[in-house]
């Protein structure tokens, strides 16, 4: 029988990709979303996967949504921790509402689902956590000092949980993507992808979406299962570590 494999913010972007990539690798699959029902609605009936409205930031809402994915479809045995969201400023400029509602949508909505499907995976001692960090969580950016305090946060949060979760049989993992070509990137001006991004790059192009999604794939299946607390880097040479 199948796994079920649940992506969060997995009807749009790195995550549509996400979430397409495991469907075609034979896993049954649930997207979560926070907002945009017409969108979610175009995303099923385009591929066919279930989508689920609730905002990760809220830990009763993800106790109660995991509870109705698994009751629709089985129990949760690949979590992939995509949603986020950006809110940036100069640190001068910014507000504790914009601190928060990153911090607790990147980091906290880590805990939130993670915790809800945990007790389920070392029950049943087998268990894949694959969070999508970002390379500035690994270098710092400028006006994302909320940002990247998040996704720092959540390699930290990795390797922690990779050693609670080993002796269960539970893999925890994380993807620092770089730039990759989503809707995000098509505000950026032209002549600052040309002449500001694209040669900061050593491959010399953006990544693509479906690269991310090919990396959830590997980490996601047996083959991988010798591989936890790791950090994957997906950034095109950008930044090495």
């Amino acid at each position: 029988m199948a796994r079920t494999a649940l992506v969060t913010g997995g009807s749009r972007g790195i995550g549509a990709a996400i979430s397409k990539a495991l469907k075609e690798a034979g896993y049954d699959v649930a997207a979560t979303y926070a907002g945009n029902d017409e969108k979610a609605r175009a995303f099923t009936d385009e591929t066919g996967i279930r989508t689920f409205k609730w905002d990760v930031s809220d830990y009763e809402a993800c106790k109660a949504g995991i509870a109705e994915v698994e009751e629709a479809m089985g129990p949760v045995e690949v979590l992939v921790n995509n949603a986020g969201i950006t809110r940036d400023a100069p640190f001068h400029r910014m507000t504790p509402q914009q601190w928060t509602e990153v911090i607790d949508t990147n980091l906290s909505g880590l805990f939130n689902m993670t915790h809800n499907v945990w007790p389920g995976m070392r029950e049943r001692k087998f268990g894949r956590v694959i969070s999508i960090s970002s390379i500035n969580g690994q270098k710092g950016q400028f006006a994302q000092a909320n940002y990247a305090a998040a996704k720092a946060g959540d390699i930290g949060f990795t390797k922690a949980l990779a050693q609670e979760g080993a002796r269960a049989g539970i893999t925890v993992n994380v993807i620092a993507p770089g730039y990759i070509n989503t809707e995000m990137m098509s505000t950026i001006p032209e002549k600052v992808m040309n002449e500001v991004i694209l040669p900061a790059i050593p491959v010399g192009r953006l990544g693509e979406a479906e690269e991310v999604a090919r990396c959830v794939v590997f980490l996601a299946s047996e083959d991988a299962g010798f591989i936890t607390g790791s950090t994957l880097t997906a950034n095109g040479g950008q930044y090495l570590v």
